[in-house]
């Protein structure tokens, strides 16, 4: 489990979260929801450890580990248990995608940074599970949008963590392959008893593949719960400014959110 207990943070004298809590369990996919400005990439971050916290907790907890606090662990453990997904992140682009993969079991490397068959074979199924084991040998900057995003997450599971966290991993992607992505994450975090939290802009992607949803507005949190409790008419048209209607997706039992007019 990944529990954030009154997490507060700013940028300068400006707030951006106010007092959150969340708790994330294993095989869950949490999304987090919200206009711009809401404060989803930030709490991303803070919980990555990328931007430093104000006051609050951040834990991660299991049967064989007890209970770890992310704030006080050096880097290199926190990333042994934290994965990151960033937003639009650049890649080397000289690099092959077997070499850009394999940066991902740097916190488990030895002092020499020697990499040994366990990593490479880590690093082959990451490929497998993302469906990109035969873009291997390819150049980074010669792939698609969809294809790095598929990359970049190979990278993050290359990383043996119990925690995937997420900021906008969509965002760039054509609806195929927002789709495609969504899914993998989902069965992997089935699969891989991940605790996944992931920041999105789409309500209805986050409603099709998220078991929960969490509402951010002005770096408050909202409302917690599944996506039928969260995506409301009262709270989304309040969170957005914009009327909308919700109703049921055609294609699964998940709510669909469709806006009005400004």
């Amino acid at each position: 489990m990944l529990r954030i207990e009154g997490l507060s943070a700013s940028y300068g004298s400006r707030r951006v979260l106010h007092e959150v809590s969340l708790e994330v369990d294993s095989g869950e996919v949490l999304a987090l929801i919200g206009p711009n400005g809401a404060g989803k990439s930030t709490l991303v971050r803070a919980v990555s450890g990328v931007i430093p916290v104000e006051s609050g907790s951040i834990q991660y907890i299991d049967a064989t580990r007890g209970s770890l606090d992310l704030l006080d662990l050096p880097p290199m453990q926190r990333a042994r248990t934290v994965a990151v997904v960033p937003q639009a992140a650049a890649m080397p682009p000289a690099f092959s995608v077997w070499e850009a993969v394999l940066l991902g079991r740097t916190p488990h490397l030895n002092f020499l940074g020697q990499v040994a068959a366990r990593d490479e074979h880590i690093a082959s199924l990451a490929l497998q599970k993302v469906d990109a084991l035969d873009l291997s040998d390819r150049r980074v900057g010669d792939l698609s949008g969809g294809e790095q995003q598929r990359v970049l997450l190979a990278r993050a599971l290359t990383q043996s963590t119990p925690v995937l966290l997420l900021d906008e991993p969509t965002s760039n992607l054509d609806l195929h392959y927002q789709v495609s992505f969504m899914e993998t994450v989902r069965a992997l975090a089935h699969s891989d008893g991940l605790a996944v939290l992931i920041a999105v802009h789409d309500l209805n992607l986050a409603a099709r593949y998220a078991s929960r949803v969490a509402l951010l507005v002005k770096g408050e949190l909202q409302a917690v719960g599944t996506p039928h409790e969260v995506l409301t008419v009262e709270l989304i048209s309040a969170a957005y400014n914009l009327p909308v209607q919700v109703v049921k997706n055609p294609f699964s039992e998940s709510p669909l959110v469709i806006p009005g007019e400004i």
